[in-house]
């Protein structure tokens, strides 16, 4: 198993975290800005650049998750994060990656699911 994870966000304003509009981790503006995002970094370049930040994540979220062994966790299955990092993840993120990210993932074979629940199984 992997031991890569995220920063665990510790702030108690929720206002100023911010989920992946792609994976759904749940971190603050500056972790994404010096770190960016723990999964899926390699398609929505985020960091050091604010303004991708700004359109690759949103402050609209609904409920969050620990996921403390993704591999194992049937709610990290539920989902869909179990083959990503440790870290804090919302359950619903409302808002659409930018279509340059949608245009890439497709190149590369993968369909886009909005994390929104309107893509249900």
């Amino acid at each position: 198993m992997s031991q890569i994870q995220a920063s665990i966000p510790t702030q108690p304003r929720a206002k100023q975290l911010r989920a992946c509009l792609l994976c759904s981790i749940v971190q603050t503006p500056a972790d994404f800005r010096k770190h960016g995002c723990p999964n899926c970094e390699e398609l929505m370049q985020m960091k050091g650049y604010p303004d991708r930040i700004q359109a690759c994540t949103t402050t609209h979220f609904e409920g969050v998750i620990a996921v403390i062994n993704p591999e194992e966790s049937w709610v990290a299955r539920w989902q869909r994060t179990s083959k990503y990092v440790r870290g804090m993840y919302a359950v619903r993120v409302k808002g659409r990656i930018p279509e340059d990210v949608e245009a890439e993932l497709e190149s590369r074979g993968l369909k886009y699911r909005p994390r929104d629940g309107t893509d249900q199984d």
